[in-house]
């Protein structure tokens, strides 16, 4: 024989062909429980009242149930070991729905009508505080939110640095155009501080190459810089070791980006890196909606403003986005990065799709599918494109008059 079963906001309920009810488990009396039990069958997992149900239409003589989850039953064979079907409960359904404050009321759940809809707002309360504390542990949240910390952290860095080397440039200023690096200009002023203290040797000590220690020492020697006090000079280090501790800061949170991202997205990793990946997920607002984003939107993100002007104003629309950070596509010629950000991008699309609904590992088949597209793409493309001359308009139009007259 055959049972259907069904779940409702207060229990599992199994029903013959006649749509007749044949048993059931409630759930417990606490919204929290039941809704933990309601997402557990939603996300296709057995739990312990469809087992005990089970097992006691076994007992009736049922030996076949019905689902319309396949996740579900497939669960349902695999633990339970008994036979199961997946259909469209369309007549049970409606059965249930229907009349389910009455089914409720029949089990002895609730006593009234009043006392069911209470229960059911209090359900579907505790089923959407889980459905957005799912959605909020979801680890491309973390790498959205960890990716806009090291831009800030960049920016502030950036801004931190400006004004070290404004402030040190009263002291020494011929050392800002010989030292391109912020990290190791903020490391020498915070180490040796006076300009005077800017000898070969101690520069060298610094993991400072040997030409351009020299060349540094030797303008410190002529430094046409004022002279500042120790009290001056101490505010400034102090400045500088700040600044290298957020220069750390970074470092550290670049590597947890890494180490999150191979977790979470190996196959976006693969492709463009940590950093781009990251960066490209915090554009499209997720992982799940990069995935469902078309090739062509994920080669122009980060683009908007020139996509948007090229629609308003007839100009060309942007060939690339944010993918243009990627080595392969800014180190080609210029005829070239429409068609390798067309290849990225779709290769992109194919990657994030594989991170957000599988859990298969094709980064190196993406990567290296990529990589001969774009050796493809360089020797077919190695000269300019030639740009056809275009007469101009008045010798078209004697051209038309003349085929007129004619």
């Amino acid at each position: 024989m055959r049972a259907t079963i069904i779940e409702s906001t207060f229990g599992i309920l199994a029903f013959n062909k006649e749509s007749e009810i044949i048993g059931g488990v409630l759930f417990p009396k606490k919204p929290q429980k039941a809704a933990k039990i309601l997402a557990k069958i939603e996300a296709g997992k057995l739990v312990d009242e469809i087992a005990r149900l089970i097992d006691k239409l076994g007992k009736n003589g049922y030996d076949t149930f019905v689902f319309e989850s396949s996740d579900l039953a497939n669960a349902v064979r695999q633990k339970l070991n008994v036979k199961v079907e997946v259909a469209k409960l369309v007549k049970a359904q409606e059965t249930l729905r229907s009349n389910m404050e009455k089914f409720a009321i029949k089990k002895g759940f609730v006593k009234d009508i009043i006392e069911f809809e209470r229960w059911m707002h209090d359900v579907a309360l505790e089923i959407t505080k889980l459905r957005v504390k799912e959605a909020v542990e979801k680890r491309d949240l973390i790498i959205m939110q960890a990716i806009q910390t090291l831009d800030d952290l960049d920016k502030t860095v950036n801004l931190f640095m400006s004004r070290v080397r404004e402030w040190y440039g009263i002291h020494f200023p011929e050392l800002d155009r010989l030292l391109d690096k912020h990290e190791t200009y903020a490391r020498l002023v915070f180490k040796l501080g006076n300009k005077n203290n800017f000898t070969g040797e101690r520069l060298e000590k610094e993991d400072v190459p040997k030409s351009k220690a020299e060349k540094i020492a030797k303008m410190a020697e002529t430094s046409m810089g004022a002279d500042l006090s120790e009290t001056d000079l101490t505010q400034i280090q102090t400045l500088c070791k700040n600044v290298l501790g957020l220069y750390q800061l970074r470092q550290s949170l670049e590597n947890y980006l890494n180490t999150t991202m191979e977790e979470v997205t190996p196959n976006i990793k693969a492709i463009v890196g940590s950093l781009l990946g990251a960066r490209l997920i915090a554009l499209a607002g997720g992982l799940t909606s990069l995935a469902k984003m078309p090739s062509s939107t994920i080669q122009v993100l980060g683009a908007e403003k020139a996509l948007f002007r090229s629609l308003k104003t007839g100009a060309r629309p942007p060939k690339h986005g944010i993918i243009f950070q990627h080595t392969l596509l800014h180190e080609a010629k210029k005829w070239q990065r429409g068609k390798i950000a067309r290849a990225m991008a779709g290769k992109l699309a194919i990657a994030a799709r594989a991170d957000a609904f599988g859990s298969r590992y094709i980064g190196e088949e993406l990567k290296a599918s990529l990589e001969k597209r774009i050796d493809e793409i360089h020797r077919k493309y190695d000269q300019p494109p030639q740009i056809p001359t275009r007469q101009p308009k008045r010798k078209k139009r004697r051209k038309k008059r003349r085929a007129r007259k004619r």
